[in-house]
């Protein structure tokens, strides 16, 4: 059979990234990804075999999954950014079964008044008008970690600067940033071990035969990274309930909508368009398509999470869909995302604040995009906001 090809560098296939790897998806459950300079790689593009991927034991993670990982970082500082992301089998299982206590539903849900104080206060510093809601998210999952860990308020603006160059990829701004985070990381943990806390620093130093400091730093270094996904995902909500008409005006009729609504837009418009890639320890036949042994193979989340095998009209904004919270965007397995119960906790107390603000789209619409083949993220999003209204209820 011929094999499907999605050219990487094709403007369109990060302008409409759904459209391309949905006709994709629906020519072959495999697609091979091209760009100049780019070696072999394969895409899973429906929501079966996507999901298997995640459980594969002949698909790996490894060094190898992170090889694009800056070279000019000093030799002590990349220790620590092997992160459990990185790790298979037993190693990855000691550690995962050591920090899982610390990010329990339940903790993120004991944690959300301080994380709807944090939202609240910033958004009421924020005036009526225009403004550019990229802006205005990006700086509050950070507030948000640096509260979790225990990160004094008059201790976190270099957490804000080390946010902008973790966002800016494996550029300039991260390797130059990489010691000073590891630095402050490292302060954080021996602040941890000085003090009788309840954040997850405090707990986890505490733990018998819990992380090490090297996978405690590191663990930080981890959040600080996870900490972008609800940052870039709250203007690709807004703007997704915004440009659908009626969305943002049924939740805030029926608040209720908001935990499904969540699922919903992390399945329609999750910022994350592939997994992290995985190595084939051996040739793998897939839908007639052969991934050769040492070929790196992703999950395209933005075709399976659209998979019309699995989801009733797949390309609809439906905040009530029955299944949403069967998406891809926290993975799946051993590797299912740490923080998701943090980041859907952020996301839903970031949209409840916003929407008391009763956002709308300027005319024309000016939310602009970046091409990007790896991320569905807005550069900005001009919205028009209301005034705060002091003492205004909270949407329940």
């Amino acid at each position: 059979m011929t094999v499907v090809e999605i050219d990487l560098s094709d403007p369109e296939s990060s302008r409409d990234p759904a459209a391309t790897y949905g006709a994709a998806r629906e020519r072959s459950a495999v697609a091979r990804l091209v760009a100049p300079g780019m070696p072999p790689m394969w895409a899973v593009t429906r929501y079966a075999p996507a999901r298997a991927l995640f459980t594969d034991p002949r698909l790996a993670l490894g060094d190898a999954t992170f090889a694009l990982l800056p070279t000019l970082v000093a030799a002590e500082y990349l220790p620590y950014l092997r992160t459990m992301q990185q790790m298979e089998g037993p190693e990855h299982a000691r550690l995962r079964s050591a920090v899982s206590p610390a990010f329990t539903p339940a903790r993120a849900a004991a944690f959300r008044p301080r994380a709807e104080a944090i939202v609240d206060a910033a958004l009421s510093r924020v005036a009526a008008g225009r403004v550019d809601l990229v802006e205005v998210a990006r700086p509050l999952p950070i507030e948000i970690i640096c509260a979790l860990v225990g990160v004094p308020e008059d201790e976190r603006a270099p957490w804000h600067e080390f946010g902008a160059a973790v966002a800016t990829g494996h550029g300039p701004a991260f390797v130059e940033a990489v010691p000073r985070i590891i630095e402050a990381a490292r302060a954080a943990v021996e602040a941890a071990r000085a003090r009788r806390g309840d954040d997850v620093l405090s707990t986890l130093v505490r733990t018998p035969d819990g992380p090490t400091d090297t996978e405690l730093v590191t663990l930080v270094w981890q959040l600080l990274l996870a900490g972008q996904v609800p940052a870039l995902l709250v203007p690709n909500a807004v703007h997704a309930l915004l440009t659908h008409r009626g969305s943002a005006a049924a939740l805030r009729a029926d608040p209720a909508l908001l935990p499904n609504a969540v699922e919903e837009l992390i399945r329609w418009c999750g910022p994350q368009l592939l997994s992290l890639p995985r190595i084939a320890q051996e040739d793998v036949e897939l839908d007639d398509v052969t991934i050769g042994k040492g070929d790196m193979v992703s999950a395209a989340l933005v075709g399976a999470n659209r998979d019309p095998r699995v989801f009733t009209d797949p390309d609809v904004l439906r905040l009530d869909r029955p299944n949403a919270n069967a998406h891809l965007g926290f993975a799946h397995g051993p590797h299912f995302c740490l923080g998701a119960g943090l980041a859907r906790m952020q996301t839903e107390v970031t949209l409840r604040t916003v929407l008391r603000r009763a956002p709308r789209l300027p005319e024309p619409d000016e939310a602009a995009r970046r091409p990007d083949p790896g991320t569905w993220r807005l550069t900005s999003l001009p919205v028009l906001l209301d005034a705060p209204r002091p003492g205004a209820p909270r949407l329940r």
